[in-house]
């Protein structure tokens, strides 16, 4: 008989994982954040050459967001069920605290976008996002798959529509749904709901994911690379969460440009199912690392860990101290330093406190829904 281990002390059982819970994902979910805040104060440039290294700091764009919206879809799926999403009366209460939680979290982004600050907050069109799953929460893997495939290819019809309102909209305008477009970002969501569904936790899923999800990706960014190559104008002229049609090109080229480009954030197909696949790969690749490996990696994945558990807290809080410093000059040096603070502060509060504050607040405000019987 082995002897048993000792409890930890009280100021570390925050360290441990909460049974049940995918730390992988929690660390995917802190690499999407430090993804955008590199893109928010990182100075990373446009578009990524893989032949020049110093431009690979410029493969957050997009794709940093797009981890961020799969990774909703994965929560949503984690706590309605998994791969058993109830069926009624408990499903009505998970889809009421769902629609609950959606409007929260639009009311908190639009109260940083009351900040002013230069960034484009995503939380309102995140929130939108929930509801718009809300009839689909008892969906199939494959089904919700399909769906998703519809709205990558709805997606650049969709952002094209909306080009003339991007002339005349301001700032406040601009960011409820020309930067993130709902159905573009729906399918992120939709992929992850999928995700969660399929079973992540099974180590075979896990690897099945891993290997669809950079096939998806490599292919996607090859065919976009050679048929509709990214327009040198479109780093001074492209604006994010929209195609770039330039005016001198061919019809056969527009259409390229529409559904094929791989600019990042160019809603087109290619660019919804490459930055689709590279979520898929990186959350699958973070839980099969993680997830059933032991007590030594749980200590190691901590800190990002912690910085993932409490997604709202730690995007608001970065937003708070953009707006209270004002002009930031971006620099890999700015970016370092949000990111050591973010990991601090969420160590510390987890490991003492537990449940990030925002995430608090919603725990509280949805479980004011009866739980029932």
């Amino acid at each position: 008989m082995t002897a048993a281990h000792p409890a930890p002390p009280a100021a570390m059982r925050g360290v441990l994982v909460a049974p049940g819970r995918l730390q992988g994902v929690d660390v995917a979910r802190a690499l999407a954040l430090l993804g955008m805040m590199a893109a928010h104060v990182g100075g990373v440039g446009e578009g990524v050459d893989w032949g020049d290294p110093a431009t690979w700091s410029a493969v957050v764009n997009g794709r940093s967001a797009a981890l961020f919206a799969v990774l909703a879809g994965v929560s949503v799926g984690l706590t309605s069920g998994r791969t058993r999403p109830p069926g009624p009366p408990a499903i009505g209460r998970v889809r009421a605290r769902l629609a609950v939680r959606a409007v929260v979290v639009v009311a908190i982004g639009l109260l940083l976008m009351a900040l002013d600050t230069p960034v484009y907050v995503i939380l309102p069109t995140y929130g939108a996002l929930f509801l718009l799953v809300v009839p689909v929460l008892r969906l199939r893997a494959r089904w919700l798959v399909v769906v998703a495939a519809v709205c990558a290819l709805v997606s650049p019809l969709a952002a094209l529509a909306v080009v003339p309102l991007s002339a005349d909209a301001d700032m406040f305008g601009i960011q409820l749904g020309l930067v993130y477009p709902v159905i573009t970002f729906l399918a992120y969501v939709l992929v992850g709901l999928a995700v969660a569904r399929a079973g992540l936790e099974a180590r075979r899923t896990q690897v099945a994911l891993l290997a669809s999800g950079t096939l998806a990706a490599v292919t996607a960014y090859v065919v976009g690379g050679l048929l509709a190559p990214v327009p040198d104008e479109a780093a001074l002229y492209g604006f994010a969460g929209l195609p770039f049609l330039p005016e001198d090109t061919t019809p056969a080229g527009l259409v390229a440009q529409l559904f094929l480009s791989p600019r990042d954030h160019s809603s087109s197909t290619v660019d919804v199912v490459g930055t689709a696949g590279v979520a898929v790969a990186v959350i699958a690749l973070c839980t099969l690392l993680l997830d059933g490996r032991g007590r030594a990696v749980s200590r190691v994945a901590y800190p990002l860990a912690a910085v993932g558990s409490m997604p709202l807290t730690v995007y608001a809080g970065h937003l708070v101290v953009i707006a209270a410093l004002g002009e930031l000059p971006a620099s890999g040096t700015a970016w370092a330093l949000f990111a050591i603070g973010s990991v601090l502060v969420a160590v510390v509060w987890r490991a003492f406190l537990g449940r990030g504050p925002l995430e608090r607040l919603v725990a509280r405000l949805t479980g004011l829904v009866p739980a029932g019987r």
